[in-house]
This record gives C-alpha cells, sequence and structure tokens, in this order.
C-alpha cells in the first residue's frame, strides 16, 4: 500500500485524474482533468489516470475506453499505464482488514433508513451490533478530531468528520470497498503528491486524511477546483443535455474549460495543442476562480462565463 522510501525520493510531483465509468466524459470532469494536468505539467512532474471502476453495477459497458478516447481528443494523456481501480481490491482488503484489526473499524446492521433526517451516524454499532441484526457494511471509527489541512487554491480548511458525517462506511452492504478507503490505498500506493479536483469532494478531504493517518499513510496535498455550474446554479454533470463536451468541437470545448480555470488562450490560439501549450506556460492557481463558474451551455464557445467568489478576478 505504501511507496518505498525510494521510489517516492524519485517522485517529485505526481497528480491524477480519477474518473468514474458511469458515462461519459461530461464538461465538469474536462475541467478537473485540464485543471490537474496543468497542475502537473506546471510542477514538472507526471499525470496519471486511474479508472474508478469501484461500483459495478452503475458502470456503463465501454464507458471507460470512450472516458480515454474523449480526453487523448484534448490531449490529455496519461504518463504512467492507465490503472484500474477494479485490479486493487486485494490491497483493499489488506487496508479494510487493518483497520479492523486495529478497532478503527467494525461491522454496522444499519440501513439508510436507520439514519437521523440530517444523515449524520449515530453510533448505533460501535459497541456491538444488537441481538437479532445481521452485519450488513464496516464503517470508520471517527474521533472527535478537527482535521485542519491547506488547499492549495482555496487555503486554511477545517472540518471535522464526527459532527459533518459521523462513523463512515468503508465497506458497502453489498460487499464493495466504498470509495473513501480505495481512493486512500490506491494515492499512496501510486505515489500521488497532489490531488487535484473538483470543490465538490472537498467535503471528503477530512474523511481521507483520518484514513491516511490510521493506514500510517502519508496523506498527499489536496487543491480543489471551481465547481461548474449552468446558469441556474446547477452542477453540470453527466445527466445535463447540451454538455459542451458534446456540443462543441474539442478546441472549442477546450477553450471554453481553460475559460473557467480562468486562462483562457488569446484569440489567435485555436488548436488543442496550442491552447495547452499557451495554458501550461501561463499556469498560475492566482487566476483560477475559487467559487463556482457558471456556464451557459446553450450560448457560444467564444462568451458566457461568470466566475463567482472571486470579485478581483477579470476575464
Amino acid at each position: 500500500m505504501k511507496p518505498s522510501k525510494k521510489s517516492a525520493a524519485r517522485i517529485r510531483y505526481r497528480g491524477r485524474f480519477a474518473p468514474s465509468p458511469t458515462g461519459e466524459l461530461h464538461f465538469g470532469s474536462l475541467v478537473a482533468a485540464t485543471g490537474s494536468f496543468l497542475q502537473a505539467r506546471a510542477s514538472g512532474g507526471q499525470w496519471l489516470i486511474r479508472i474508478e471502476d469501484l461500483d459495478p453495477p452503475r458502470e456503463v459497458p465501454g464507458a471507460a475506453d470512450r472516458q480515454l478516447e474523449t480526453l487523448a481528443e484534448f490531449g490529455l494523456m496519461s504518463d504512467l499505464p492507465v490503472q484500474r481501480q477494479s485490479l486493487f481490491r486485494a490491497r483493499h482488503d489488506q487496508a479494510l482488514e487493518r483497520l479492523l484489526q486495529a478497532g478503527q473499524a467494525f461491522p454496522c446492521a444499519c440501513t439508510r433508513k436507520d439514519l437521523p433526517p440530517d444523515g449524520i451516524y449515530p453510533g448505533t454499532c460501535r459497541s456491538g451490533i444488537a441481538a437479532g441484526k445481521t452485519a450488513r457494511s464496516i464503517r470508520f471509527r471517527v474521533t472527535s478530531e478537527r482535521i485542519r489541512f491547506s488547499d492549495a487554491l482555496l487555503g486554511p480548511q477545517e472540518q471535522t468528520p464526527a459532527l459533518q458525517c459521523g462513523d463512515f462506511v468503508i465497506r458497502r452492504a453489498d460487499g464493495l470497498v466504498a470509495y473513501q478507503l480505495a481512493v486512500v490505498v490506491d494515492d499512496a500506493a501510486a505515489g500521488i503528491t497532489q490531488v487535484v479536483r473538483g470543490a465538490d469532494l472537498l467535503d471528503s478531504t477530512a474523511r481521507q486524511i483520518m484514513l491516511a493517518q490510521a493506514l500510517s499513510l502519508a496523506a498527499p496535498e489536496y487543491l480543489h477546483l471551481p465547481l461548474v455550474v449552468d446558469q441556474a446554479g446547477r452542477k453540470l454533470s453527466k445527466s445535463e443535455r447540451d454538455d459542451p463536451v458534446r456540443r462543441y468541437p474539442p478546441a472549442a470545448a477546450l477553450r471554453l474549460a481553460l475559460r473557467a480555470l480562468g486562462h483562457e488562450p488569446p484569440p489567435g490560439i485555436g488548436s488543442v495543442e496550442g491552447q495547452l501549450a499557451w495554458a501550461t506556460m501561463s499556469w498560475n492557481l492566482a487566476a483560477v476562480p475559487h467559487g463556482p463558474v457558471s456556464i451557459d451551455v446553450h450560448g457560444s464557445a467564444d462568451r458566457d462565463y461568470t466566475p463567482e467568489g472571486n470579485a478581483d478576478q477579470s476575464i
């Protein structure tokens, strides 16, 4: 699970993009992929693609290959062999067993219906499963600790998992390992030095830091990019129609993605290759908006951009 000191010493910077193969690559994922790619390039490091195929019931056949093909159309190709997380179940199980043996995880018989309205687990099975009940999932035993970390874009952050979610699931009732555990184990195994992803995953960070600490793994640094929303404030997702990734040619869609990241190339740079080269040379986190970025998916790729949360941002 843990990279050797010798291999870790050779890694100056290694980032990754980890899409779930539950559908076509969508615009929000393109923004996250582009931002993580540029951060790796600007840092003189490596960029890895890891397919997050942890949930077979939700996986769409062929989606992973189509996502890789789409990323390649935008010039986003992994520097290392593409990984598939489903191949790493043995190390996920090893980490799970280690947490159970240390008393840092416990079996739980609760269903979603057993949780209070706020969704925060009340510790029902912490001391054991009630008579007549059967274990369904495994939860990580959180402490009351406040987790503090510095986000490379958003600055100092503080989260308390005990107040946000309580003990959280690390193996689901269907026997599948949960995202929170798998991502920590696999990032450490791959030697990821910085996780660059969308701000919708910011709330997961403290849980993942807690898991890394419990498994004696070095936690990576974090950088959370602005969430992309439509003009009604809804998160752009795979289910939304008129996604710019499918609506426009790659060069036009990439320009929109770079615009959302505060790095739109000059008008004279039209090709995918030229835009990526310009953005790599120009990449500056100070130019990336902090808050949600509104994109008019029905508008032109050459206009309709509104950054929110950066009052001094001028584009």
